[in-house]
C-alpha cells in the first residue's frame, strides 16, 4: 500500500485518480443502518454537477460499471464520502422535447449559495466519468485493494451493487484510493448516479430553461 502524507494537489488530473462530487434532487433521504435508499437503474442519461468547494470526510474511490434497465453499461469511477458540505451547488439536466415543439429544455438545480448554509450530505456515493477540479488529500492511500476499503458510505454498498451497478471489486482485483479527508475546489463534472443517507439542499432553487449550453446548463 502507498502513503503519503500532508497535502498532495492536482490539477484536471486523471478521473480514475480524483475524487468528486455530484447531487440529485432527491431531498433529505433518511436510511437506517446505512443503508443505501436509492433503488434504480440509470437512466442512460448523464447530468452536469458544478460546486466552488467540496470538503469531505473519509473518502473512497474505485472502478465500476453502472447498468441501464435495458442492459447498458456505463464504465465509471464511484467516490464516496462518509460526511460532505458543499458550497454553491449546481446541477443540471437536458432533456430533448424537439418532438413536442418545444427544443431543447435545461432543468437547473441551485443550493448551498449562503456560505453559512451549505449543501450537507451523509453516506454519499456518486459515479461519474469526467472531472475537472482542484484537489486536495490529506493522508491518501493511491493503490489499496478495494475490498479492505473502511468506509460508511460503503455499507450499503451490497443495495448500491444489485440495483445499478456491477459491483464493488473483491480480492486484489479492484485498483482503490482512499483518504480520511478531502477538498475539492472549482469542480465541473458529469455524473450518471448519485445515492446518499442524508442530503440537506439549503437554499434550494430549481428551474426550467430553454435550451442548453452557457447560461442554461452549469457549466
Amino acid at each position: 500500500m502507498s502513503q503519503t502524507f500532508g497535502k498532495t494537489r492536482w490539477r484536471r488530473f486523471a478521473v480514475v485518480m480524483v475524487p468528486s462530487i455530484a447531487a440529485t434532487a432527491a431531498i433529505g433521504v433518511s436510511l437506517a443502518n446505512s443503508a443505501l435508499a436509492a433503488s434504480f437503474s440509470v437512466s442512460g442519461q448523464s447530468f452536469k454537477v458544478s460546486t466552488s468547494k467540496l470538503h469531505g470526510t473519509n473518502f473512497a474511490q474505485f472502478g465500476s460499471v453502472d447498468v441501464e434497465a435495458n442492459g447498458t453499461f456505463h464504465p465509471v469511477a464511484v467516490s464516496a464520502f462518509d460526511t460532505a458540505t458543499i458550497n454553491n451547488l449546481c446541477q443540471s439536466v437536458v432533456t430533448d422535447l424537439s418532438a413536442l415543439g418545444l427544443g431543447k429544455v435545461t432543468l437547473q438545480l441551485n443550493a448551498g449559495g449562503d456560505p453559512n448554509k451549505p449543501v450537507e450530505a451523509q453516506n454519499l456515493l456518486i459515479d461519474l466519468d469526467q472531472l475537472d477540479a482542484d484537489a486536495e488529500f490529506r493522508g491518501i492511500n493511491i493503490g489499496q485493494d478495494a475490498s479492505t476499503l473502511n468506509s460508511d458510505a460503503l455499507k450499503g454498498w451490497k443495495t448500491h451493487e444489485k440495483l445499478h451497478s456491477q459491483g464493488l471489486p473483491t480480492g486484489k482485483q479492484g485498483f482503490a484510493q482512499a483518504a480520511p479527508e478531502a477538498t475539492l475546489s472549482n469542480v465541473q463534472q458529469r455524473a450518471w448516479a448519485t445515492s446518499a443517507g442524508t442530503f440537506k439542499l439549503n437554499g434550494l432553487k430549481l428551474s426550467l430553461k430553454n435550451g442548453d449550453g452557457p447560461g442554461n446548463e452549469c457549466y
